[in-house]
């Protein structure tokens, strides 16, 4: 890629200037509440989960096989042991392991006293009450410490951690029923313009149905806010005064789609300045230029452009990463980007940061490849659902020639 001077515009911020002021901005939301574990999932941790005891509480086999001491072990050749009992997983072998002797054991039952090393069923072979073992194992071998994983008082999850599947798993094996996570974030939204219809409405002239707010429910939900829908605004400056106030009454964010450019109707920006402040209202980025970010009393305010396809990129590059912050995680430092070969040319100025539609792949030679979108309209929302990444052009970066490595950032976990 070619990269000249930028000709970026001194009144817009560029993206990385945007997301740091974001971050900085905001801090996380106080109110604690305690929930049953099964109920807590998608949750953020308000307090650290501490191990009350070790994990694993006792040493004990992670194979099935034979557990013996690793002095009984000949030097050279074969070694031929007594087998005096079994351990099972729930009932331990109560009697002591001693020279030349070996008990069967079974994945995740206590080693029995005396021994130290488990040599696995594959390996072995039992004639009668007698085991040989090859030469060459390891004193050691397949066994897992008591508190291995996490020992008695450590910090197992931090406070600010999300509660997913994993999380769920290991605070069950602490034995720990409850939690105490942090409250919903709670985010009230709306769609603004003449030109909208809600779904089951005839479309009157010029009209066409407002998508973003479905868009907008469906990242809130998989956020985990409680969300409040307040529907479509008109375009006049008394009603979105209006639902601005009872938004910012109602929620810590208000989150709108549309009416944050500068054409004639675009009145978001004009009255977020009258009750409350902006902070910012225009970035460097492409889809998605036209971004307001503010307060109004307590509430923060994102206004969102209107086009559906910039709706997606500003939130989850910008409003995302500021409303996991406001919900107690904090966000990664930068987005994980992957290298993949471009197979197509794409034609791009400097001076700004763009996201394209792409579809990334395995390349034939083990790397990765990516083909953009034909159509990159800010308003192909259809190209949101076929595509699996964006294609980010860094702003001092020209035109792409077919083959240029470029950068990827997937969208799972975005999405």
């Amino acid at each position: 890629m070619n990269t000249p001077p930028s000709s970026s515009s001194p009144a817009a911020l560029s993206a990385q200037e945007a997301r740091q002021h974001l971050l900085a901005a905001v801090a996380p939301v106080t109110g604690r509440e305690v929930l049953p574990l099964r109920e807590a999932l998608g949750r953020i941790l308000a307090a650290p989960i501490v191990a009350p005891h070790d994990v694993p509480a006792h040493d004990n086999s992670a194979m099935d096989g034979y557990a013996l001491r690793a002095d009984s072990l000949a030097g050279e050749g074969e070694t031929r042991l007594q087998v005096v009992g079994t351990a099972w997983a729930g009932r331990a072998f109560s009697g002591l392991v001693g020279t030349g002797q070996a008990v069967r054991i079974m994945t995740g039952a206590v080693l029995p006293a005396g021994a130290d090393t488990v040599v696995v069923q594959e390996v072995a072979r039992q004639e009668g009450d007698t085991v040989i073992v090859p030469a060459g194992q390891k004193p050691g071998a397949n066994t897992r410490l008591a508190g291995e994983d996490l020992a008695r008082g450590q910090v197992a999850l931090a406070a600010g951690k999300r509660i997913g599947a994993a999380e769920l798993g290991l605070i069950g094996s602490l034995g720990i029923a409850e939690v105490t996570v942090r409250r919903r974030l709670k985010v009230a939204f709306f769609s603004t313009g003449d030109e909208l219809a809600s779904i089951g409405q005839p479309l009157a002239p010029g009209q066409i149905y407002d998508s973003n707010r479905y868009t907008l429910f469906g990242l809130l939900t998989q956020l985990g806010a409680e969300i409040i829908d307040l529907g479509v605004v008109r375009d006049r400056p008394q009603d979105l005064e209006a639902a601005l106030g009872e938004a910012a009454a109602a929620a810590d964010v208000v989150l709108t789609s549309g009416g944050v450019s500068v054409g004639e109707a675009d009145f978001v920006r004009e009255i977020l300045a009258r009750l409350g402040q902006v902070h910012f209202w225009k970035l460097d980025i492409k889809p998605g230029r036209p971004m307001a970010f503010g307060r109004i009393g307590k509430a923060w305010l994102f206004g969102l452009p209107g086009n559906p396809v910039a709706v997606m990129v500003s939130y989850t590059q910008f409003a995302l990463d500021a409303l996991l912050r406001l919900a107690g995680v904090d966000p990664l430092p930068e987005r994980p980007l992957l290298k993949a070969v471009c197979r197509e040319a794409i034609k791009k100025q400097p001076g700004r940061r763009e996201f394209l539609r792409g579809r990334v792949g395995a390349a034939a030679d083990g790397g990765w490849q990516v083909r953009p979108f034909a159509l990159q309209g800010s308003g192909v929302l259809r190209s949101m659902s076929e595509a699996n990444c964006f294609i980010v052009l860094p702003e001092e970066a020209a035109s792409v020639a077919a083959g240029d490595p470029v950068d990827v950032q997937l969208f799972e976990g975005l999405l």
